[in-house]
Order: C-alpha cells, then structure tokens, then sequence
C-alpha cells in the first residue's frame, strides 16, 4: 500500500513524524493462539494485555491498512472517564449498582491509558485538563445542573460539579455559555500516535501486525484473507465501524460517519481569550454533538455532524468539498467568532461503530473459539482500554471484577435491513439539526422539534 493519500487521513495522521511504507507480508501463519482483526485501539489495547498477562501467547493482529487508519486515527482524541450508556443505568434503580461499578472502572481507565503510556514511552499528547459540558440555551442549565445533582446522589460527587456563567467563561470563553459541567476525569490525546506507539509496543512484546491484510469473513475460530485462512483457538472482531465488510457479520454494528476540522496554529492572544488553559475538552450538549479539543501545537481540533450512508457504505475518506464541512466550520465560528480570521487546515471523517442499544460490548464463545467487541458510539479513546482488559481476562479465564460488568455477554441484536435503518437514522439526524436550529434561534425549548425528536429515537433505537 502506498503512502501516499495517507495525509488524508486525518489531521492526526498528517501530524505524525513518519508512517512507514506498508508491504503485505509474503506469508501468513496458518495456526496460532489468538487472531485479532482490526489494528485499532480495541485490537491493540487486547493484543498488549493478552502478552502482558501470558507473555508466550502467539497472537497475531491483521490489519487491512495500517495501525490507526480506521476510527482510532480519526477521532476526537478524548480519553473520557465514562462511556456511552453508563447514565442510563445509574437513572435506573434496578442497574444502578452495574453503573457505579463501570463509571469507576472508566475513572480509573483514564490513568491506567496514562500508566501504559509512561511505561511504554508513548507520547501521544496526554493531558488530563478534564472536560467541559456547555450549557448553550438557559433553559439548559437546569437539566445539566441535575445531571451533576445525579451523580452526586449516585455517590460520585467527586465526579463531575457546576460552574456557574461567570466561572465558566473564565475556563471557556464561548458564546452562548450559559454555565458548564466540568469533570477532571477526562483526559486529551494525540489519537494518532496513541494509535501507532500502541502498534510498536505490541510488536515490541512479540505480537505479530500483518497491515496490508483485509479480513473478508471471520467463520468462528477461523480468520479469511484476501491470501488465505488463519485459524486460531480464539479469533477476535475488533473491527468497529468496519464490521459490515465482513460476509457472515452483515448489520452487527452500522458505520456512523462523524466529521472534524482543524485550525491553524492559533497565536497566543487567542488562547488568552478562548480559554481552555489545561487542554480541557468541550461540548455543548446540542443533540446534533459537537465537541473539540486544544491540540498541543495550540489548534482546535473541532467535530459533529453525524451522517448514516445507505446500506452501511463505507468510504475510505471524506473528500473536503463536501458540503457539511462548510455546517461543522459555521458551528465553531459561531462558538468562537475569533476563528473567522484564521485558517481551516484540515478536514476530515471517520466511522464509529453503533450498536442496536447505543452501549459497548465485549462477549466471548469459547465453544466456538470467537469474541467480539464494540459499539463505543464514538466514545471509545478509553472504552476500548477497559475492553482490552476485559477481553483479556474472558480469553484467558480470568475471573476478575471486570468480568462481571454489565458489558460482558451482551451482544446486540443485528440492525434491520434496508431501508429501515437509513430511513429510521436520517430522520432522525434531521429532527436533531431542525430541533438545535429552532431552540439556538429563539433560546427556549422548541416543544415540537424536541417532541418528533424524542418520539423518532425511540422508535428507531
């Protein structure tokens, strides 16, 4: 595989100092331990604890470009001490024992991403300044104001608390800000060397990473290439957005496609008026998402815009013209109106893997030799470390507290078929944009977009 295109990938590929040229290998094995598919931070982060936990396992991961080039070296590059799914079952009496026990294993997943890095010289820009969650309208504040209320009741007042307006725009000079949830469990990373160093530290570890080998179908214990089987005592999908490529995988999990921006540099006196001085992360709670980071050059690496393509399309990059772009740039320069003056260097997409209920999972079928992991909803920069650690565990018959999260042993139901899924997520990306639009425009509630908004998610999902 040429190198070249390889800066398209996104603004975190373009930075890093090299990519190496990919050659696929001239043999694969044909047995081994474990096969892992999928080169991104779900196969790595189990392929390193697999070899951390039993040093002389032979595990294989087969990549089909390059380690980080799907979700992993495109997203956000939050390092987030919750994930999705986890307030849902705090809210509910009868899960919220299973809540507290995944948030705390998510805040203390935020530092073990930190230890493994130390440990492994991975320089991949980690800073923990925390998170923020804007509240863009007034009639906002009350309801972020009893999320953090919630968690408190929950026992995790230490988890999240409320600026007030004024203590907010001194961490966040944005407009329409009206207070803000901050929590310090969340941490900044550079998602691309994250992505490569973890690539080097399993190869340093005895994994072997075949790149340049697409996996067409995964048949139980037996992984099929483009040149051949690779059969194994476990294979596992790691293979997120990209799951419907595999034949016998079809409507697992869809490919959802979210879309970022890059600015230039920004000079300091920017930063003096933006804000965000410890790199802290920050959304505002729209329902079409947006959130964005302060990149260690001093760029703001900007995101949103979710779009489903028919029949799980997959395209190996956004090309820049197109159109909601152009959406994703007025929606930062309406937050930081500065921005107007500066540069949009980079623009590009990439997929995440959605599931039937919105939650990861992680399960293993020992009698057929198979595991599967996913469904971060585009929170998986951290999900997929405590993942690694779990898949770890389950393969080897480790009993740990991990293994008794309401995670393990919880695959999904397939999506439907077509045009049901298309139809069901571009209404409702539609509602979401009309609801934001109306409620941004009048600053109140919009009963009507919000009430079509609430009755189509729960009848799609």
């Amino acid at each position: 595989m040429s190198n070249s295109g390889l800066n398209r990938v996104s603004f975190w590929f373009d930075s890093l100092d090299s990519v190496p040229e990919v050659e696929p290998p001239a043999e694969l094995p044909t047995n081994v331990d474990v096969v892992i598919v999928g080169g991104g931070f779900t196969g790595l982060w189990t392929a390193y604890y697999l070899k951390w936990l039993q040093p002389d396992l032979d595990v294989v991961v087969l990549e089909a470009m390059t380690v980080g080039f799907g979700a992993s070296g495109r997203n956000g590059g939050w390092c987030m001490g919750t994930a999705a799914g986890v307030s849902e079952l705090l809210a509910n009496p009868s899960t919220r024992d299973s809540g507290a026990k995944v948030l705390r294993e998510m805040m203390a997943t935020v530092d073990e991403v930190h230890r493994v890095c130390q440990a492994e010289n991975i320089d991949c820009h980690y800073s923990k300044g925390g998170t923020l969650a804007v509240a863009h309208a007034p009639f906002t504040v009350k309801r972020l104001r009893a999320e953090v209320e919630g968690y408190a009741a929950n026992g995790f007042a230490d988890y999240c608390h409320w600026l007030s307006a004024e203590e907010s725009r001194l961490r966040i000079n944005c407009t329409r800000n009206h207070g803000a949830i901050y929590t310090p469990h969340c941490a900044v990373i550079h998602p691309g060397r994250l992505a490569r160093g973890l690539g080097e530290a399993v190869r340093r570890r005895g994994v072997r990473v075949f790149e340049a080998t697409p996996v067409f179908d995964i048949q139980d214990s037996t992984a099929i290439t483009t040149r051949g089987a690779v059969k194994a005592e476990f294979v596992i999908r790691a293979t997120e957005g990209y799951t419907d490529s595999l034949t016998s995988h079809k409507r697992r999990l869809i490919p959802l496609y979210s879309l970022m921006v890059a600015t230039e540099p920004l000079p300091v006196e920017v930063w003096d008026e933006i804000g965000i001085q410890q790199r802290e992360t920050f959304d505002d709670r729209r329902r079409a998402t947006t959130y964005g980071q302060r990149t260690v050059d001093g760029r703001i690496a900007f995101g949103g815009n979710e779009s489903y393509l028919f029949g799980s399309r997959r395209k190996p990059f956004i090309t820049t013209d197109n159109t909601r772009f152009t959406e994703l740039e007025s929606t930062l320069h309406e937050m930081f109106p500065i921005l107007k003056r500066y540069e949009i260097t980079h623009r590009w997409g990439g997929l995440m893997g959605i599931s039937t209920d919105w939650h990861p999972y992680v399960c293993v079928d020992r009698a057929k030799g198979f595991g599967a992991a996913g469904g971060y909803v585009g929170e998986g920069v951290g999900a997929s470390n405590l993942v690694g650690r779990i898949m770890a565990d389950l393969v080897l018959e480790q009993d740990t507290d991990q293994t008794h999260l309401p995670w393990v042993d919880v695959e999904p139901h397939r999506w439907p078929v077509e045009p049901l899924r298309w139809l069901g997520g571009t209404t409702l990306t539609y509602l979401a944009n009309r609801a934001d639009q109306a409620e941004l425009s009048k600053g109140e509630r919009s009963g009507f977009w919000d009430s079509l908004f609430r009755f189509v998610s729960n009848q799609v999902f």
